[in-house]
């Protein structure tokens, strides 16, 4: 099988006794709000949460019975860990399931259960690179059957079904924003939706903390980028696929990114306006939006969301990104005038009337004096910033905002 050559009408047949046909949903708050009709493609409400399910049932179901009778392997950040899990056992065959140590609680606990005792999960290094090259070697070590991620034939066939999918169910759709992590979705869905639909508008969306295909389309070919922010997990890899490379660069009309914060703003706002729960990969397409606007007004748009399966643990760490994003939480370290009543006087005039203190803690100098005080100040209106601060410099305290010193805001914070 080689990649034009991949039978998407087949791999739908193939699982349209595994997958759902996942809904796809007109959206009139986005729709009026972007001046164009939004479609949302909900594989969040997949079996397994996600579509990787999609791939990862083409691929193992394809395999002959001495190679489910070796058994199987995968890395994976949480959501291709359980597609596969559930293929093994619709398959009954026994996996092994490499993730990276800072995997959500919640996507470890739905693999095993997916697995349904089918699978062994091993949790190893910091990122999916790091557990892939591990899985990698596990597979050679004991004659198993890797399944990867995005980067196979069959994998990229799976997902490209969503976009069978959204041509059945729209068929005068004129553009598609998809996630981007290693490829594999965008690749398949762009590749099928194109060969039929020249014309169609076809975008893919990363993180701005981890740009692997910008990067790649950039220098014509895959990179390895040596640090990367994985707070969006499922879209957080090192290096796309050589395979999905060629077929992104072939079929998308543009790569965005957006920054974790505005991913973090949509995640709320989809559960709040919606009530859709999102994780931060399937939030991607939608946080597109503000950056995409003028070239999807008028038309036919979907947005894929990719998947549902965030941890409530994270809902903290979510919200407070969003703040930080959205300019409505500032942190700095205040230096009292040694006065008394400093601290009221602080309090009652430079706090404005909607300014809420969310975080106050002295930082010791010696066992015996306090140094200066982190803050923490969330506005009601980003606009309010520039009052505050006047009236900081009014009333003479010394600060130092952390928001714009990531190494200090990291330290303290």
């Amino acid at each position: 099988m080689t990649a034009d050559k991949l039978d998407y009408i087949a791999a739908a047949q193939r699982l349209k006794h595994v997958v759902k046909h996942t809904p796809l949903e007109y959206n009139a708050g986005l729709s009026e709000k972007y001046h164009c009709e939004i479609y949302l493609k909900r594989e969040d409400l997949q079996v397994v949460r996600s579509y990787k399910l999609r791939g990862a049932y083409n691929m193992i179901s394809q395999l002959s019975t001495e190679e489910l009778d070796r058994g199987i392997v995968c890395a994976s950040a949480g959501n291709h860990a359980q597609g596969v899990a559930f293929s093994c056992n619709a398959m009954d065959t026994l996996g092994v399931i490499f993730m990276p140590e800072p995997t959500p609680r919640q996507k470890i606990k739905q693999t095993e259960m997916f697995g349904h005792g089918k699978v062994k999960i091993v949790l190893v290094g910091d990122t999916f690179d790091d557990c892939l090259a591990e899985a990698l070697a596990y597979t050679r070590e004991h004659n198993m059957t890797f399944i990867p991620p995005f980067d196979n034939e069959r994998i990229i066939e799976g997902q490209g079904t969503v976009g069978v999918e959204i041509l059945q169910d729209l068929p005068d759709v004129e553009a598609v924003i998809m996630p981007v992590g290693g490829g594999g979705l965008s690749a398949g869905v762009g590749d099928y939706l194109k060969a039929i639909k020249p014309n169609i508008l076809l975008a893919g969306v990363e993180p701005q903390g981890a740009p692997s295909m910008v990067k790649a389309f950039e220098k014509h070919e895959p990179v390895t980028l040596q640090d990367i922010d994985r707070f969006v997990d499922g879209a957080a890899v090192k290096r796309v696929g050589s395979l999905t490379y060629e077929m992104c660069q072939r079929v998308l009309n543009d790569m965005l990114l957006v920054p974790e914060g505005k991913v973090c703003t949509t995640i709320l706002k989809l559960y709040n306006e919606d009530a859709i729960v999102v994780e931060p990969a399937g939030a991607l397409s939608v946080a597109a939006l503000d950056f995409y606007q003028e070239k999807i007004k008028g038309k036919k748009v979907v947005c894929v969301i990719s998947g549902g399966n965030n941890d409530i643990e994270r809902m903290q760490e979510i919200k407070e990104r969003s703040l930080l994003y959205e300019g409505l939480k500032h942190y700095f370290i205040v230096r009292f005038p040694q006065k008394p009543g400093s601290l009221k006087l602080f309090v009652s005039n430079v706090l404005g009337p909607d300014d809420d203190i969310t975080r106050f803690e002295f930082i010791k100098k010696t066992n015996r004096e306090s140094g200066p005080a982190l803050v923490g100040i969330e506005l009601k209106h980003a606009s309010d910033y520039a009052s505050l601060m006047a009236r900081m410099e009014e009333y003479k305290f010394e600060v130092k905002e952390l928001n714009h010193d990531i190494t200090l805001f990291e330290y303290m914070v």
